[in-house]
């Protein structure tokens, strides 16, 4: 395993005779998060701007589309973008044919079926003719499809949640975080339709013949994803405890031993472990023989 602390670095092929086009949110709830994890992998906007629908990364075989993230899974399907960053549910919509290549675990939600609190209903089968509101049409069609129920789809831009306060519908397909909003509109779940969370898509064309930048893309993302919630330890430790302090340490793949320069009795020891256990740890390296501890965040984690 590779850790490492540093977030950039030009391409070792320089002299690739493509560009990756990499599709990103222009807005939205996980436009935000997005940009974070792409500055974190080096991967950071040379020139964006409020109006700029294109920008340059520090790798010259890389440029960054900004679309509305519905668009994404249809750029990247006909290949107006090699690569798109996008929630599943929005790919689902689309129904277009495109590989997901890595699932970055957030912007997680839940596309439920809910009612009103009052409402007879209680599950899709109670829904037979009924109006339904959603952002989400091609889902929406899909789901009652294949329970065999026929419903009126009422397709909306925005704020489902009031349709059935309003008598536009019966019932809202739409996506859930907490539940607090649906809660606090006096509504019910009665069904889940498809879990959420943002992933990483390709042009199946483009995975093949760009296949070097895809998969550069894909590592470098995906190494700032596993290294979140974790950090890096390093101590030294006396011989004759060396055992205790092994008993102690978690790691990923175990403790790191070695030697410890003009010292025949310290060894030092580095471990990778998980941030909600650093607090109680240390006390129990302390007893266990552990001195000169230091804890390090980790920005990047490479298997």
């Amino acid at each position: 395993m590779i850790h490492t602390t540093t977030g950039e670095g030009r391409s070792s092929g320089d002299d690739l005779p493509y560009v990756v086009r990499l599709a990103i949110p222009n807005k939205g709830r996980i436009s935000t998060p997005i940009l974070e994890l792409m500055e974190k992998s080096g991967l950071h906007l040379l020139d964006a701007g409020e109006r700029r629908l294109i920008s340059r990364t520090p790798d010259p075989h890389i440029e960054v589309l900004f679309a509305r993230p519905i668009d994404i899974p249809e750029y990247v399907a006909t290949g107006a973008a090699d690569m798109g960053i996008t929630g599943h549910d929005m790919v689902a919509e689309r129904g277009v044919s495109v590989d997901e290549l890595l699932d970055l675990q957030f912007g997680r939600a839940t596309l439920v079926l809910a009612v009103e609190e009052g409402s007879p209903a209680r599950s899709v089968n109670d829904l037979v003719g009924a109006k339904v509101a959603t952002e989400f049409p091609g889902i929406a069609q899909a789901y009652f499809a294949q329970h065999d129920i026929p419903v009126q789809i009422v397709q909306v831009g925005g704020a489902c949640e009031v349709t059935p306060y309003l008598g536009i519908a019966d019932a809202i397909i739409d996506l859930s975080s907490s539940g607090d909003t649906l809660r606090s509109n006096r509504l019910r779940v009665i069904s889940e339709v498809m879990k959420t969370s943002t992933v990483v898509i390709a042009n199946r064309d483009a995975r093949a013949l760009k296949s070097e930048k895809v998969e550069e893309i894909v590592l470098a993302l995906e190494s700032v994803i596993r290294a979140r919630g974790q950090c890096y330890l390093m101590m030294n430790v006396r011989r004759v405890c060396l055992s205790d302090v092994k008993r102690v340490l978690p790691g990923l793949s175990g403790p790191t031993v070695m030697e410890v320069a003009a010292s025949e009795d310290l060894v030092a020891v580095h471990a990778v472990v998980s941030e909600d256990r650093v607090y109680r740890l240390i006390n129990l390296l302390k007893r266990a023989g552990a001195r000169d501890i230091l804890v390090m965040s980790i920005e990047r984690m490479i298997r």
